[in-house]
């Protein structure tokens, strides 16, 4: 058994049982049955009824059943960049192509699982299958993350990140040419109406979870019909970059979810360019260290996939 704890969010206010099936990484059918069963406290009384929303400065502690082996996980022996990992944490560089914790589909081969078998250790908070993860990338996407290897920089870290006192840049290769060299995207982002699975700004209010998505950009690089931007995000929603680059025109190459612009012709001639995966790179990541305190910051060249794209767009 173990006890996972944390603050309830006061903003964008949701039932408890979303709350605790976000957090804890289960279902919501499974968050509602440890309610039921009386293993969710909020400010140390049972929750009693789990449409309830969370108030300001509540604690919530819940008890979940673990496995038996240490964080669950299976140490895997894959290739892994590591850029740098003490005691608390590490900081590492996510292939594309691999997702960040087991779900459905994926029962290993995850960055996880990599990350177990070079350090030797994770957090025991954060999720069942998911400890030590304060955020992640999309499975298509590379770049820079951080995970937390030991409970006091997971709260730390997950802070930083509420906040928004994390500094997180990204490459995008991105269809077209914007009009202005720079600019800041502040549409808001909920689940889609029409497909579950994916994001959009162009939910209602009022049928569903919206909330506020901020994210600033410049072009770095402009080619006939593409641009390679710069997205430093203000908030962290799901699929940001590529749902707000879509809203605008300006989808990112390779994203089948939102732009399906999957090869590029090359101005004047009958040659494509294939893209072989959404054009998204984390670039940079900085934060202060949750226990020295020192200010940290990481990052990462492009991956190789994405350098010869831009190399073949120059010709």
């Amino acid at each position: 058994m173990r006890f996972f704890s944390t603050l309830l969010p006061d903003e964008n206010a949701q039932r408890l049982d979303t709350v605790i099936a976000e957090k804890a990484g289960i279902t919501r059918s499974q968050a509602k049955k440890l309610i039921e069963t009386g293993k969710v406290l909020v400010n140390g009384d049972p929750l009693e009824k789990a449409g309830r929303k969370p108030k300001p400065g509540e604690q919530m502690l819940v008890e979940l059943e673990m496995p038996e082996s240490p964080q669950g996980l299976p140490p895997e022996p894959y290739p892994l960049s590591i850029p740098y990992a003490d005691d608390y944490l590490a900081v590492v560089e996510k292939p594309a192509g691999m997702v960040v914790y087991p779900g459905a589909g994926h029962s290993g081969g995850t960055l996880l699982n990599a990350l177990v078998h070079h350090t030797g250790k994770l957090a025991t908070i954060g999720g069942p299958l998911r400890p030590g993860v304060v955020h992640r990338l999309d499975k298509d996407t590379s770049g820079i993350m951080i995970v937390a290897l030991e409970d006091s920089a997971y709260y730390g870290l997950l802070e930083q990140f509420r906040t928004r006192s994390i500094k997180r840049r990204y490459a995008a290769l991105v269809w077209g040419a914007p009009k202005e060299d720079e600019g800041v995207i502040t549409l808001a982002i909920g689940r889609s109406g029409a497909d579950r699975k994916k994001m959009s700004t162009r939910t209602r209010r009022g049928k569903g979870k919206v909330k506020e998505a901020v994210t600033s950009w410049k072009v770095l690089r402009r080619f006939r019909n593409a641009s390679l931007i710069e997205a430093t995000l203000g908030t962290g929603r799901t699929h940001q970059i590529r749902v707000h680059f879509a809203s605008i025109g300006h989808p990112v190459l390779g994203d089948r979810t939102y732009g399906k612009k999957t090869s590029i012709e090359l101005a004047g001639r009958k040659i494509k360019i294939h893209i072989p995966r959404q054009m998204l790179h984390a670039k940079l990541l900085g934060f202060v260290h949750p226990v020295t305190g020192k200010h940290m910051e990481f990052e990462s060249p492009l991956p190789e996939d994405m350098a010869q794209v831009l190399e073949e767009l120059e010709v």
